[in-house]
């Protein structure tokens, strides 16, 4: 047979962008031959200007609240950047996320489900789905954290330590899902056929459930008083359930979420 891409990954020019933060930091340690592209060496929302064999694209707009009110800024980032990554005419993995659902189905996600995103953050992730095309890996997943990079995970951490209560939303139920075990995933996929594959931790909580935790794994006294999204009062609206499960034969299963914070916690 001629070279399929996972024939032999390290001899593959791998390319990460958006190395700098926490998905692509995780995806670093899982393919350690890749070249690591920062937002310094490459601005996504500029042409390309090199050659890759497999291109693991991590770089994003990520700030929810922040594009409701710099559309264009997250647009150019989720959209115009993924047009540019398959400008280079490599295989890629485009990473998407659960908020390109509007959370009414009330039960898990699916590959087949209709996407209808509340946000624009939502909108342009769903859009550089479009942009990656039938021939990318589109993996969706949800409520990342790790041990580098802001997260949920280090902000709870910070305030715990700082505060004797923290108000935490709980009406909003989704798949805390920890970047190493996502990256460990994505060796797995890119031996699968290409499309959309939903790859997030086993289990759900909401939110404050996950601040509780948290606390709790970390050893920290800190009570978490639960709050209704009505309460915080963010720009974007999010999806009040976002848990997402694989249809797909042969889509490779993740640790529950709260194995991944404990391994979290262990690196931090």
């Amino acid at each position: 047979m001629e070279h399929d891409i996972t024939d032999s990954l390290h001899a593959r020019r791998i390319l990460v962008t958006g190395a700098g933060g926490q998905l692509g930091a995780a995806l670093l340690e899982e393919f350690p031959d890749a070249r690591a592209l920062t937002r310094e060496q490459w601005d996504v929302t500029l042409p390309p200007f090199f050659e890759a064999d497999l291109v693991l694209h991590a770089a994003a707009w990520t700030d929810v609240d922040g594009a409701e009110s710099d559309p264009q800024e997250a647009a150019a980032v989720n959209v115009g950047g993924t047009q540019h990554v398959a400008e280079l005419g490599a295989p890629f993995v485009y990473f998407s996320t659960d908020y390109v659902f509007d959370g009414s189905k009330r039960e898990p996600y699916v590959e087949s489900d209709a996407p209808n995103p509340l946000s624009v953050y939502g909108r342009t992730k769903l859009h550089g789905e479009a942009a990656a095309g039938e021939d990318a890996w589109i993996v969706r997943s949800a409520w990342l954290f790790g041990s580098t990079g802001r997260n949920f995970v280090r902000t709870m951490l910070e305030l715990g330590a700082a505060r004797d209560e923290v108000a935490v939303v709980d009406d909003q139920r989704g798949t805390p899902t920890f970047v190493g075990h996502l990256a460990g995933a994505v060796r797995e996929v890119v031996e699968l056929p290409r499309g959309v594959w939903h790859l997030a931790a086993e289990g759900d909580c909401t939110w404050a459930e996950f601040a509780e935790a948290i606390f709790e794994e970390a050893g920290i006294d800190c009570r978490v008083r639960r709050i209704t999204t009505a309460e915080l009062a963010r720009p974007a609206r999010r999806p009040a359930y976002s848990v997402l499960r694989s249809e797909r034969p042969g889509a490779p299963p993740l640790p529950h979420w709260r194995e991944g914070l404990r391994e979290c916690l262990e690196r931090l």
